[in-house]
């Protein structure tokens, strides 16, 4: 066990009880390959066929949102490093009850993808081998990382190098062959010049709000570049780390992704594409890559079981750091001799091998719902960190000025440009029948935990 944590009201960094096993190499990949997923190998279809080549413009916008976001995360985390991350922000910034608002629903978030990204990846496996069935799959995938993550920290940061390595070079060989396809450079292929960007109804078919629904259909696949500030603080150098990490990362991450779009939507004519189809997929059919399917539903498989990794990884921390600060369970504290919170994570995983029952019951419409419940809670957690930065920016400067290794662009007017965009956003789910229900079920489960914040505070004010 570990002494408790300092109080809210400071800034000092805590000293985590959790080994230091994670490496520089680990975080630089887990930040570049910890948001190249299914999202924008599958679900960039959905933003094409709404936006046309104007997707593009929706990617810098999404793109430049999260890059916000993750520089003030950066900067929180470089300064003050800590398993908890952006909940221990929220609280030193704003109170318990951020903390404990911000610290739950990104636990939520997590174990409920975390059992969807293992239901996707069974999927696949299931087509490849069907005499073993979707269930199983899920139960073989829940056991693997759980006993990876149960060993030591170094062995996620193995896996995730790996599987990093694996997606971010499938991405590079995506965009050399792409931009030999588009000179003409490649065997059976002519220069497309721009007939894809300026024809089938211009750049922007659908206008402005094809782009907007595009950032819209985008904007979530930027989720989990939050990961890489929890896992800094098990590394040797936490400041130094998650400063270096950061700054490789954000602007990578817009090329992979920016570049991608760019490459496909000059390829091949925006109204080919299909939501729920592959667009890279589609790429290399036109191309002329054997097997284009095979190969890229193995890459959208790494992805899956990559994000199950990270985020089995990162919910169990979010949840260790809520018990150090007595906002979950005190048992979930205890660390193992290899400095793992191995409680903290087989409370994480217990959904996931919930969710094994779950396909066998409700195979297509449980995880419907279970979605619907986070679709918008990202959002919400992005909102809470911005405040917290706007709110310790300042504290930091005048309590520790040495600390801000990393600083925010523009502070602060940049912050309330990133604040104006997600409430935009969330306006724009609100008007968009789709996303809508998401919104609202977010919503309750945003409510219902302020609700049990709230209750909390008031017991606690009145115990002291």
């Amino acid at each position: 066990m570990h002494d408790a944590p300092p109080a809210a009201d400071s800034l000092a960094a805590e000293k985590e009880p959790l080994s230091a096993g994670l490496k520089q190499r680990h975080l630089t990949m887990l930040g570049l390959g910890g948001v190249i997923g299914a999202g924008l190998f599958v679900g960039s279809g959905a933003g094409i066929a709404v936006a046309g080549p104007g997707i593009i413009v929706s990617y810098l916008i999404a793109g430049a949102l999260a890059m916000l976001v993750m520089r003030m995360l950066g900067e929180m985390s470089a300064a003050m490093p800590a398993s908890g991350a952006f909940s221990v922000h929220a609280e030193r910034a704003l109170g318990r009850w951020a903390g404990f608002t911000v610290g739950w629903l990104y636990w939520f978030l997590l174990v409920v993808v975390l059992a969807v990204e293992a239901t996707g990846a069974a999927q696949i496996a299931n087509g490849w081998v069907p005499g073993v069935p979707q269930w199983a799959w899920v139960l073989i995938f829940m056991v693997v990382f759980t006993a990876a993550n149960l060993t030591a920290v170094k062995n996620f940061g193995e896996f995730e190098f790996w599987f990093a390595a694996l997606k971010v070079g499938a991405i590079v060989l995506f965009l050399a062959l792409s931009l030999l396809a588009v000179f003409g450079v490649l065997p059976d292929t002519e220069a497309v010049g721009f007939t894809n960007l300026t024809g089938q109804g211009g750049f922007l078919p659908n206008g402005v709000s094809g782009v907007v629904s595009g950032v819209l259909a985008v904007v979530f696949a930027f989720g989990g570049l939050e990961v890489l500030t929890i896992a800094a603080a098990e590394s040797d150098d936490p400041a130094r780390a998650v400063g270096r990490a950061v700054r490789s990362a954000v602007w990578r991450i817009l090329f992979f992704y920016v570049g991608s779009m760019i490459v496909i939507v000059t390829l091949l004519p925006w109204s080919s594409m299909e939501p729920g189809k592959s667009p890279y997929v589609a790429v290399l059919d036109h191309i002329g890559i054997p097997a284009a399917g095979q190969i890229m539903n193995i890459v959208v498989f790494v992805a899956l079981l990559s994000a199950l990794n990270a985020n089995l990884y990162g919910s169990s921390r979010m949840v260790f750091s809520l018990a150090e600060r007595d906002e979950a369970p005190k048992a979930l504290l205890k660390v193992s001799g290899s400095g793992v919170p191995r409680r903290a994570v087989l409370a994480s995983v217990a959904f996931g091998f919930a969710s094994v029952i779950l396909n066998l019951q409700w195979p297509d419409s449980i995880f419907r719902y279970l979605l619907n419940a986070v679709g918008a809670v990202l959002l919400f957690v992005w909102g809470l960190i911005a405040v917290s930065q706007l709110r310790l920016r300042r504290r930091i400067e005048r309590e520790m000025p040495e600390r801000l290794a990393l600083r925010m662009w523009c502070f602060p007017y940049l912050t309330w440009v990133a604040l104006a965009g997600m409430a935009g956003v969330l306006v724009l789910m609100l008007t968009d029948e789709g996303a809508r229900p998401q919104l609202m079920w977010s919503a309750a489960a945003t409510g219902a935990v302020l609700l049990v914040a709230g209750v909390r505070e008031l017991r606690l004010r009145r115990a002291g």
